[in-house]
């Protein structure tokens, strides 16, 4: 691996690391009160863009609300971002939900009835 992409790798632990403590306190929007956690940081090898992967505990209603106050925190994530780890660029943050749980959780159900299946 290139160094470059090492210094992307580090700097997406560090943006998990700062978009945590963002959430577990900072931000006050009253739309942000489901329970949330950072699961994963992506960023582009140009630092550009960085999607912030979040599992959101919670209903289908209570996700989507707390989707629409990630996005509208996103500007002030940005900037302080930038303050935080005096980074040259600002980079664009993308919150995406987190679905990799509920994916796993729907293959081992699949995996069950097909083994259900073949013992009968």
């Amino acid at each position: 691996m290139t160094v470059g992409g090492h210094r992307s790798e580090r700097v997406a632990e560090e943006i998990r690391n700062e978009v945590s403590l963002m959430l577990a306190g900072e931000l006050k929007d009253p739309r942000l009160v489901a329970p949330l956690t950072v699961t994963e940081v992506r960023l582009t090898p140009d630092l550009r863009t960085v999607r912030v992967y979040v599992q959101i505990d919670g209903e289908e209603r209570e996700r989507s609300t707390a989707l629409e106050g990630l996005k509208a925190a996103s500007r002030y994530i940005r900037h302080e971002l930038v303050e935080r780890l005096q980074l040259r660029h600002a980079p664009e943050v993308l919150f995406r939900l987190d679905e990799s749980e509920e994916y796993g959780q729907h293959i081992d159900e699949l995996l069950r009835r097909a083994r259900d299946t073949k013992e009968r």
